[in-house]
């Protein structure tokens, strides 16, 4: 018999394909479904599939998921409830324009994070990030002047387990990742360096192995992530605050959070070719996590950078920018 991550995974597979919305998981009525920027909310299947569905059916030709991660348990946060947390590409040939985005006419992997609220068997609210900044890049437009790591596909844990994993203790994949989140937040100006993140009795594996999206790219051990992420980001919002989620599971070895934002901060360093003018900012943000040993040993992180920019007054989508 199927568990519920099992119902939840094989539904958004037929669904995208064209399957039913009836089954053992479905669509709930007033199903409110969040995507990234530009995407506006939408309400209802109608919507949903004008919205979401229709477009990239018409932009990826014979699009199908590939899932990474799919994970699912109760969340520990305030809107509580069974949450459904993914990784996943949205494959297809990229054959016609998808959000402003010209198409390469060749194959494409655009890849999202996704969580959804999952109730009396339909799935009641979504929200998903799209990396469109990456599927710019896919098609031979950078968004951006230059990225601080390694642009590359998001690849899957190295354990290859991450699909409704069978074994492993959930809630102490996310204590552990709690922790790390309480502890990261505090940093020194001068090093940005955080207490008990590494080391023998640090958060994260020596071996750690960090996957940004578009703009960041991925990173290899501590001094990676620093270099690649952790210093330009808090030289350009040094007074930047997370935490602010509305979902925390651990599912597993692996752990998920996310936050619709998740960080409040203001612009006060140039960041990827924009200049810095101390306006407020709001980000999104979605964390998924594999634990090994008692530490973090892979993170893929999803940031909608679409909306961080427009608050930045960049238009990432436009044909200008």
């Amino acid at each position: 018999m199927l568990d519920k991550r099992e119902n939840v995974q094989k539904f958004l597979a037929s669904w995208l394909r064209g399957g039913p919305l009836a089954g053992a998981v479905g669509l709930a009525v007033d199903c409110l479904w969040e995507a990234s920027a530009p995407l506006s909310p939408l309400v209802g299947s109608a919507e949903i599939e004008a919205g979401f569905l229709v477009p990239l059916r018409r932009a990826l030709t014979g699009l199908h998921r590939r899932d990474e991660i799919f994970i699912g348990a109760m969340n520990r946060r305030h809107e509580r409830g069974f949450w459904c947390a993914a990784v996943t590409h949205y494959v297809g040939n990229f054959t016609a324009p998808l959000w402003g985005i010209a198409p390469s006419h060749h194959v494409a992997f655009l890849r999202a994070g996704e969580f959804y609220r999952v109730q009396d068997g339909r799935i009641v609210q979504a929200r998903i990030i799209l990396d469109l900044p990456d599927l710019m890049r896919q098609a031979g437009r950078l968004p951006f002047p230059f990225s601080y790591g390694l642009e590359t596909l998001f690849p899957g844990p190295a354990t290859h387990d991450g699909v409704c994993p069978q074994a492993g203790d959930g809630e102490g994949s996310l204590d552990i990742v709690e922790a790390m989140l309480g502890d990261l937040h505090r940093f020194d100006p001068q090093t940005l360096g955080s207490a008990g993140q590494t080391g023998k009795d640090g958060y994260w594996a020596d071996d750690m192995l960090w996957y940004g999206p578009a703009g960041i790219g991925s990173n290899f051990r501590w001094d990676g992530f620093v270099k690649d992420h952790r210093a330009p980001f808090l030289r350009a919002f040094p007074d930047r605050k997370g935490g602010n989620h509305y979902c925390r599971i651990g599912d597993g070895s692996y752990a998920a959070v996310s936050g619709w934002p998740s960080m409040t901060m203001t612009f006060q360093g140039d960041y990827l070719g924009v200049k810095a003018d101390g306006r407020p900012l709001t980000l999104r943000v979605m964390d998924f996590y594999r634990c090994q040993d008692g530490k973090i040993a892979e993170n893929w992180v999803f940031l909608d950078y679409v909306d961080l920019f427009a608050q930045m007054g960049v238009d990432l989508l436009s044909e200008e920018s």
